[in-house]
């Protein structure tokens, strides 16, 4: 039997979904009311059978140590481990990950220990169900050293993905990391011969950022200081080694930008939604935090998902994600809203304190309006506020908030005083 090791990388600064990782990890965001996006991968390898897993990661890492640490305890005698790996300095090596390759070479001191055959590499900010272990399969029986996750993609995300050129027997011939489309031979890179002249909507086969390596060989590819694997490792790879290409056909997608992030979560909301919570055979994992049942008062609420522990009074919310230990007061109105929650309770004498102090409490309050927003975690919005009824301003920073694709972002831990109209 193969010997696994699953490596999750964590990302650096996560850049294009600030400011939600401006004081956390792009694994550590939080993601469907009560999951966190690391879930997702983590829930997909233990799904699989694979259950010694490593998270590299090396900026914002404390919440997502937290996480970690209360959400997977594996028992002793399975073996089994999801432990973080962040950036170290060393006698060998100093400490930042030059990229994800990098992050990967300057572990093998941790990994060797474990004797793996195989590793399975995999992205910590994508949205998917897949059945690894099918993945790993087909990688042995081909005889491949190396294998690439890929699926269909349309011309709109050449530009944001690796491509691949497939022959008939599921061979990697060429690849290409973010082209510009336009400067591209189409027909080449195609997924698929069209008819001639009809060249408006190829496909192609996109790169999922998912890869599995033999041991031996990412130990030789990796010999050098080749930092990234789309744009450094496959290219060198690919007259050297055996390639294959694993077709999915399934439900994935990038939630590593604002505008992702936030679709992926509103079509949670739907009747039938692209990617399936309620499945127990294979559940989505996460921390188990003995929270109260959510309990509502009077309220109307149209394709909304309420984590635990939420109170909702008198309001009126549709299409929207309530995270944990949401507070919404009296009269709200919510509309195509991802709130956070917060990570504790205030006590009655907190609140005293804070309304003396001017400070609304956690949650929302009384008589407040928001449309189209991601509440990030502890934001404190008072009453009579209005978020996202008077038009959208640029994208950009204002303050206790952000707009980015035209989404508003409300901070972690800000406050909105009465009254506030944005």
């Amino acid at each position: 039997m193969p010997r696994v090791l699953s490596l999750i990388l964590g990302g650096g600064k996560g850049t294009r979904l600030y400011p939600l990782t401006k004081e956390r990890s792009k694994p550590a965001v939080p993601f469907g009311g009560s999951h966190r996006i690391v879930d997702i991968p983590i829930s997909n390898c233990i799904n699989s059978g694979f259950r010694q897993i490593y998270i590299l990661t090396q900026f914002n890492s404390a919440s997502l140590h937290i996480h970690i640490a209360r959400a997977y305890n594996m028992d002793y005698f399975s073996k089994g481990f999801v432990e973080i790996l962040a950036a170290e300095e060393t006698f060998d090596h100093n400490g930042w990950y030059g990229g994800t390759a990098d992050a990967v070479r300057k572990n093998f001191c941790h990994f060797r220990r474990l004797k793996p055959t195989h590793y399975i590499i995999l992205s910590g900010d994508q949205l998917y169900r897949m059945d690894l272990d099918d993945f790993m399969k087909f990688h042995i029986e081909s005889g491949s050293d190396i294998s690439l996750a890929a699926t269909k993609i349309k011309k709109r995300t050449v530009s944001s993905m690796g491509i691949l050129k497939i022959d008939g027997s599921h061979h990697v011939c060429d690849f290409i990391e973010k082209p510009d489309y336009d400067k591209i031979d189409i027909d080449y890179w195609a997924a698929e011969k069209k008819d001639e002249g009809d060249r408006s909507t190829p496909e192609f086969w996109g790169s999922m950022g998912m890869y599995i390596f033999n041991a031996d060989v990412i130990e030789k590819i990796l010999d050098n200081d080749l930092k990234d694997f789309g744009h450094d490792v496959i290219p060198y790879a690919l007259d050297k080694y055996k390639i294959s290409s694993y077709f999915f056909d399934g439900y994935w997608t990038d939630i590593g930008t604002i505008k992702n992030f936030y679709d992926a979560n509103i079509d949670l909301t739907s009747i039938t939604p692209k990617f399936n919570f309620y499945d127990e055979v294979r559940p989505i994992f996460t921390h188990n935090r003995n929270l109260p049942p959510s309990k509502i008062n009077g309220a109307y609420l149209n394709q909304v998902i309420t984590s635990e522990g939420c109170i909702i009074t008198n309001s009126q919310i549709n299409y929207s994600i309530i995270g944990l230990r949401s507070i919404i007061e009296n009269s709200c109105y919510l509309e195509g809203v991802v709130c956070m929650g917060a990570d504790e309770y205030e006590t009655p004498e907190e609140k005293i304190l804070h309304e003396m102090k001017g400070i609304p409490n956690l949650g929302i309050g009384a008589n407040t309006r928001i449309r189209r927003a991601i509440i990030d975690k502890n934001a404190r919005i008072g009453c009579n506020c209005s978020i996202g009824f008077n038009g959208i301003p640029p994208d950009g920073d204002y303050g206790n908030y952000h707009v980015k694709d035209g989404i508003y972002i409300i901070l972690k831990d800000s406050v909105l005083e009465n009254g506030t109209v944005i």
